[in-house]
């Protein structure tokens, strides 16, 4: 993968990302508003169960059952499951519906628990902003058990002997009659109760609309105090069902995961596409260069064709003529050695010249199915006095694919390529040969041997023609099986083989089988 691939695929990553951490966001966000949604729905409740209270008081006080009655009626299984009252060391005071574990985890001091299907939330008693003027200082409304009512039901106070003034110790003395009820109460010890004044409506009595309790007058001051530390209303404690919460969260959810889904097949969708514009380019790059070649062949093959014609003929006068004088009686020994070295020559610049045919002649490729293991076992075999003269271990992998190419070319691309790392490697070398797939329909041909090795600048150039690194060579065998290569769409490329040595790897090749 190019560098450009890896930047393409490197922001489709990005962009991936960026919108599964987007929806994952916008999904926490949707999941906290909801449950934001149900606290304040809790709040409102709480602020039902205030105007409750202030429905169910009487004289300060009020009653459990008649409380509880109506907190029943508040209960609502889909939403509200269960309430309770509590006093200010947390105590229940009164409650309705299922029972409350008061010993939750975050329950203290956050006020809230989140469970499975419920939230349990605690909110302080909210009484409205005029409540806490009709009951004296800040005291809370006290509940009463029924049996505590009890005291409601004293007997009437019982007046003194004729002529004594006053009522009797702790009683209260009835208003005059038409006077304003403004009363005092005298309790046992002497102490004496605020008046309690009862407003009227419609103006008088000093204009006030509404009317203030104290402590109810069937209560000593100990009795009241200790009904407000356990039995005063302090807080509520509200058991939620979080069915909606839970409804909404999974619709966005679902919403959310749909959006990703779509997203990643998008993503997906570009990597493909992008892949595949990318393997088209290169393939019409790779055609184009082609093309060019087999241009600029064409046009060289008229000129090596005269050129052949032209050097052949004379190369075969000499050859013969020097034949002639080798094979003469009369000639000396030198004479004789002279004559070979012309034959010698003569039979050099000859293979120069077909080397060059074969170069220049146009490549028409005619594809089948090779076998690499039978093409590769041809070409050993005809190499195979080369390699018994130096030793050198040959080595073919098992089960090579079938891929599509024109047979006799690439046989002869083959056998430049062995030839080539037979001639590299020193006596007793290493050659091997062998392919892999990459991809589902392509394979790479990979010859490799631990002779020299190329130089990394030359590695490039090996493949022009004439640029050798021995003295024996034409330079035109590697420019040759280039020329192969390129005819088939291929491509060959010449690297390091680590410790020692140098690879030549054939690419793109089309599998059959």
């Amino acid at each position: 993968m190019n560098l450009r691939g890896r930047f393409v695929y490197g922001v489709l990553l990005a962009v991936w990302v960026l919108i599964l951490g987007w929806q994952i966001a916008e999904h926490r966000r949707v999941h906290n508003a909801a449950q934001v949604a149900l606290v304040n729905r809790a709040k409102d409740i709480s602020t039902t169960l205030g105007i409750v209270l202030r429905s169910q008081r009487r004289f300060g006080v009020i009653s459990k059952d008649r409380l509880e009655s109506a907190l029943n009626e508040l209960l609502n299984p889909e939403e509200l499951k269960a309430v309770a009252m509590l006093n200010a060391t947390g105590d229940v005071v009164a409650s309705a519906g299922l029972p409350i574990d008061l010993a939750l985890k975050g329950l203290v001091p956050t006020g809230e628990h989140w469970g499975e299907r419920t939230v349990t939330l605690v909110n302080l008693v909210d009484l409205g902003p005029n409540m806490t003027s009709e009951f004296e200082g800040t005291n809370p409304p006290i509940v009463l058990p029924p049996r505590d009512r009890s005291q409601t039901n004293r007997p009437p106070p019982t007046p003194r002997a004729e002529g004594e003034r006053g009522w009797p110790e702790g009683e209260r003395e009835p208003p005059a009659p038409g006077s304003n009820p403004a009363l005092t109460f005298t309790n046992a010890d002497g102490s004496t109760n605020p008046p309690r004044t009862r407003g009227r409506r419609g103006g008088g009595g000093g204009g006030e609309s509404r009317m203030t309790f104290g402590r109810p007058f069937w209560m000593s001051e100990a009795e009241y105090k200790t009904a407000i530390e356990k039995q005063g209303v302090h807080s509520f404690v509200v058991v939620l069902s979080t069915g909606t919460l839970e409804a909404t969260s999974e619709r966005d959810l679902w919403t959310r995961l749909f959006i990703s889904l779509l997203a990643t097949i998008s993503v997906v969708g570009f990597g493909v596409a992008w892949r595949n514009l990318a393997s088209t380019s290169d393939l019409e790059v790779r055609l184009v260069r082609a093309a060019e070649v087999n241009t600029r062949l064409k046009e060289m093959n008229f000129a090596a064709a005269g050129l052949a014609h032209e050097t052949k003929n004379p190369l075969n006068i000499i050859r013969g003529l020097a034949q002639m004088i080798f094979k003469q009686e009369s000639a000396s020994e030198e004479i004789r050695q002279k004559s070979r070295d012309i034959v010698d020559e003569a039979d050099r610049v000859t293979a120069q010249v077909n080397d060059f045919i074969n170069y220049s002649r146009p490549r028409e490729v005619r594809r089948a199915s090779v076998p690499l293991n039978s093409a590769v076992g041809e070409v050993v075999r005809a190499l195979g006095h080369d390699l018994e003269d130096k030793a050198i271990k040959l080595t073919v992998a098992e089960n090579l694919p079938v891929i599509e190419a024109d047979e006799q070319l690439f046989r002869q691309a083959l056998f430049n390529l062995l030839l080539n790392a037979t001639q590299a490697v020193e006596r007793g070398g290493q050659i091997n040969v062998s392919a892999f797939r990459n991809g589902t329909m392509e394979t790479v041909l990979e010859i490799w041997d631990n002779g020299p090795g190329v130089p990394a600048e030359n590695r490039t150039d090996i493949f022009k023609p004439y640029f050798t690194t021995t003295q024996k060579g034409t330079g035109l065998g590697l420019a040759v099986v280039q020329q192969i290569v390129l005819a088939h769409g291929w491509e060959i490329e010449c690297s390091a083989n680590e410790p020692r040595g140098a690879v030549f790897r054939i690419s793109h090749l089309k599998t059959t089988a």
